[in-house]
């Protein structure tokens, strides 16, 4: 035997004797005892919340996510479809989470909230992986909120003004023109990157959205995420958390990266659903407390990153439910959010798109990122208009006498030109630079109050009459 065939012998004789000492991996697999809706209960098996188990049937298997546990029993909520999964189906635990495939060649494409594309582009290849969950950045070593995003929209860049790693909500009801102002921001922003979370909505709206929202231009720096409707609980907190993902990745790479979710309220239902299912107890109209704690945890994700990285401005869009401003979660969401952007069904019924109520929205970072001039004439452009608003019926009706006030009689004269400049075409971009300049150049044409003053003063029986209109109304 050849020395050289007889040092080969030895090798392979060592790792023998290595995988003997080696302890074999044991799998403990479980079983399924119950199931009432969507939540499966499993016993013979353990393993932590959040982790990742497979439910094995004679000709069906599906993945599912632990989500409580109680005693012995662990409760799972399923990826996709349960059909075909019998009494006392096997349960495998994985010991591995949720992660998505994180890269450049994400960019362009659209998935689902497991991270399988859905536009027939071929697999992702992705060696960096990073959990659902994202990492917690410490709020003493983000930056600061020192630069204005261009959305392209003149209301917004003139009169909300949006800054890089802001967090803002889209409030509105169904029909309002909410999807059509994302599609305007995504095509138009100066941000590098777009990620889209299209959460719970129709399924209709996902092509619509990629087809004529983004086009192929927008299309090209943006990746969507669609958890439509018809997907599971578990799919739709999924997207958002991938969706979220995902923009981390790219601001980690020192990216500016415009985050689109719709809808955050089908975010809190999914979650809803979950908790309901398994016992939680509701709290607020139906809403369990774990609702109002993953909202906030969702949020914080986005925002500037660590000083010298990128960023992640986000708009969460806020379905009112009954156009009520109020409701549980538009009310958590005004708290945690860096200001909000009120769409009104009476503006889009009257024509004027987008249907921006600009007396109801704020953003509570504009004063640190626009000019001292910039914010003058934003303030005289609210007060002008909210005068107006405050007289319109009087107006309407004839019960205002004109040079009774002269700042009424300066609304009177500045509230077409007010309602022009909030009005947009979806087509029309308008720059930051081009928005700010035509809201100084309008206030500019406002007439002075003296001026308005020195017109005749009414006349006693002018007067009589105005009261009269007046106590009519009233």
């Amino acid at each position: 035997m050849s020395k050289l065939r007889t040092t080969s012998l030895l090798a392979q004789l060592k790792q023998c004797r290595e995988r003997l000492e080696m302890p074999l991996p044991l799998q403990v697999e479980g079983r399924i005892t119950r199931i009432v809706g969507l939540t499966l209960e499993a016993v013979g098996c353990q393993s932590p919340i959040g982790g990742r188990c497979l439910i094995v049937g004679p000709n069906s298997m599906v993945e599912a996510e632990v989500v409580g546990f109680s005693n012995e029993k662990l409760f799972l909520m399923p990826t996709g479809d349960i059909r075909g999964i019998e009494p006392n189906a096997r349960v495998i635990p994985t010991g591995k989470v949720y992660e998505v495939p994180v890269s450049d060649q994400l960019l362009g494409r659209v998935l689902d909230g497991a991270g399988n594309p859905l536009d027939g582009k071929g697999p992702i290849h992705a060696r960096q992986r990073m959990p659902l969950s994202g990492r917690t950045i410490n709020p003493l070593t983000r930056r600061a909120i020192d630069k204005p995003l261009d959305v392209g929209v003149q209301a917004i860049n003139a009169m909300l003004t949006v800054g890089e790693g802001q967090r803002i909500g889209l409030f509105a009801g169904s029909g309002v023109g909410k999807s059509v102002l994302l599609g305007m921001m995504t095509r138009y922003t100066t941000a590098d990157i777009i990620v889209v979370g299209l959460i719970g909505e129709r399924g209709r709206e996902v092509k619509e959205f990629i087809d004529k929202s983004l086009g192929p231009e927008g299309m090209a720096r943006s990746v969507v995420v669609a958890s439509p409707a018809d997907a599971s609980p578990l799919m739709r907190l999924h997207g958002a958390s991938l969706a979220t993902a995902i923009a981390e990745y790219f601001r980690d790479q020192g990216k500016n990266v415009l985050l689109l979710m719709d809808s955050l309220t089908r975010y809190a239902q999914a979650q809803r659903e979950i908790a309901l299912a398994i016992g939680e107890p509701p709290a607020t109209k139906g809403y369990p407390p774990s609702v109002f704690a993953k909202l906030p945890a969702l949020v914080e994700r986005a925002g500037t990153g660590d000083i010298g990285g990128g960023s992640i401005t986000a708009f969460y869009t806020v379905l009112a439910e009954g156009d009520d401003q109020q409701d549980p979660i538009s009310d958590a969401s005004r708290a945690i959010l860096d200001g909000h952007i009120v769409l009104s069904r009476q503006i889009a019924e009257s024509g004027r798109y987008p249907a921006i109520d600009i007396e109801a929205s704020i953003s509570r970072v504009m004063t640190e990122i626009v000019s001292e001039e910039q914010q003058q004439a934003a303030r005289r452009f609210k007060q002008i208009y909210s005068r107006y608003q405050q007289n319109k019926d009087l107006i309407s009706v004839g019960a205002y006498t004109r040079g009774s006030d002269p700042r009424i009689d300066e609304a009177i004269v500045m509230i077409p030109k007010l309602e022009e400049f909030l009005s947009q075409g979806m087509h029309q971009p308008v720059t930051l630079q081009q928005s700010q300049q035509g809201l100084q150049d309008l206030i500019k044409t406002a007439p002075s109050e003296q001026k308005s003053a020195e017109k005749p003063a009414p006349t006693p029986s002018q007067n009589a009459a105005q009261e009269g209109m007046i106590n009519t109304l009233s």
